[in-house]
């Protein structure tokens, strides 16, 4: 490492967002949180799903500026967030709160596409697996879309606020299911078949490149005029650059609300098994190809969470409840974590308790043994993935590492050993955050000239070692070549 020095991460989540700082240097890699603050969806004036990205927005500055006040050497900002969802750009404004993926607007938007393209031939060229919500869907619906400019992802929507630049991050981009598989490049062809203005579409940029320096009432507001560089914009594409992967087989899960349950590859695999198994090909870092499937992951255990809290009138204590669950004995009844019926904002343990008493199983009588259901379920999704991303890539995979919020849940981590029969290494927690910084520092040069992603992996492994679960037992193993 040639030098170091401190940049600030925007990382947008589902359910909140952060702004870090992160330091680099010669064998320091280190993050501080500055901020958090909520995020959610919010009804719209139609009773439409929204985001309040007005609200995220502020908060996004207000996180910066006091970033800045903390560390007034910050040499640049980093975005990422969840993918999909986009807000509409007119001039300098933005033409409405963006849409939640969640939505029901979506169901429309997948009778029009796949009247117009099957989804098989949709697959060889976008290489996506089915998501209803993925942002062609949304276009096609969006009544609004002609009166815009620009349509453009959230993170590349806070950089073109911050600092005017109209792109589309590559990472991002490869999830609306307008770019080409193969080339990286838009679609345009499959635009125009949808009905989709190639003007909305801006220029695609890299991972690295700097975009620009706060302008206007940003600058005023940061107190700076920063400088922002794209990153992993998509948060499992920065999540990704974060995994210290130990095996050329090795699997990761980056698990959050979702569980992105994969491997990486130097090409996609876009045949008829990939597809039939519902894998995506979306876009790494490096022109790296995540080749993973969507798995519901904690989202099950917050919606029941919360509500139960809603039930007391009290809030839970989370680890107090999982050290509960990992308690209980005998059989534990699963369920299909993936069923499309738990997709949506409710009451969760009313649906999960439906659907196994469709299939016959018995409800837990405790809270305690519903949330092992949960993180059992979950679990046993997760190895069925694991397994079918290596009989699709022909790969014997021989480790998971689980990365984000779901590596602090030994419960999960250790089900996941379990069932996948596979040691799993836990950690960073902070996987996204420290991707969005590793990207920015190499942008920068303190990782030397041409670093690789090995290179910037050995230094997460050094500063972050996982936690290791082998099936019924801990183990030790080595990492990051130490």
């Amino acid at each position: 490492m040639s030098e170091g020095g401190v940049v600030a991460a925007v990382d947008l989540g589902a359910t909140s967002g952060r702004v870090m700082l992160g330091y680099v240097g010669d064998g320091m890699l280190r993050l501080e949180q500055i901020s958090r603050f909520p995020n959610g969806p919010v009804p719209g004036a139609d009773g439409e799903l929204r985001w309040d990205f007005t609200a995220l927005y502020r908060h996004v500055v207000e996180g910066l500026a006091e970033a800045l006040r903390r560390e007034p050497g910050i040499a640049s900002i980093g975005i990422d967030s969840w993918a999909v969802d986009y807000g509409l750009v007119s001039g300098d404004e933005l033409l409405g709160e963006p849409f939640h993926y969640r939505d029901e607007r979506t169901a429309r938007g997948v009778e029009f596409v796949h009247a117009r393209m099957p989804f098989g031939e949709l697959y060889r060229r976008n290489g996506l697996q089915f998501l209803p919500f993925n942002t062609l869907y949304q276009y096609v619906t969006e009544r609004g879309l002609a009166d815009a400019e620009l349509a453009l992802l959230i993170p590349d929507l806070v950089a073109f606020l911050l600092t005017g630049a109209q792109v589309a991050e590559r990472t991002n981009a490869s999830t609306t299911g307008l770019v080409d598989v193969r080339t990286g490049q838009w679609d345009l062809e499959l635009a125009e078949r949808l009905g989709i203005a190639a003007s909305v579409l801006p220029p695609l940029v890299d991972p690295g490149a700097h975009l620009g320096s706060l302008k206007g009432a940003a600058r005023e507001r940061v107190g700076a005029a920063l400088d922002v560089v794209a990153v992993g914009s998509h948060d499992t594409a920065s999540a990704v650059v974060a995994v210290p992967l130990t095996s050329p087989n090795a699997a990761y899960i980056s698990c959050g609300t979702w569980g992105l349950v994969g491997v990486e590859l130097d090409a996609p695999v876009v045949s008829d098994a990939a597809r039939e198994a519902n894998f995506t090909n979306e876009g790494g870092v490096d022109g790296r190809v995540r080749f993973l499937h969507n798995v519901t992951g904690l989202w099950l255990l917050s919606e029941s969470v919360r509500a139960w809290e809603a039930e007391d009138g009290t809030s839970i204590d989370l680890p107090g409840l999982l050290e509960a669950a990992a308690s209980v004995e005998g059989e534990i009844p699963l369920f299909d974590a993936n069923d499309p019926r738990l997709s949506a904002p409710g009451d969760m343990p009313a649906r999960i308790a439906a659907l196994l008493d469709e299939a016959g199983r018995p409800v837990p009588g405790s809270r305690a043994a519903f949330a092992r259901t949960i993180v059992e379920s979950i679990a046993q999704a997760f190895a069925a993935a694991v397994a079918t991303a290596g009989h699709l890539t022909d790969r014997e995979v021989d480790v998971i590492h689980v990365v984000g919020g779901g590596a602090l849940n030994r419960l999960l981590c250790q089900a996941t050993a379990d069932r996948a029969g596979l040691p799993v290494l836990a950690g960073p927690v902070e996987a996204t955050a420290i991707g969005n910084v590793l990207v920015q520092a190499r942008s920068h040069g303190w990782f030397g000239a041409d670093a690789s992603l090995e290179t910037l992996r050995e230094a997460v492994a050094a500063a972050f070692p996982p936690i290791c679960y082998q099936p019924a037992r801990r183990c030790s193993l080595r990492v990051g070549g130490r």
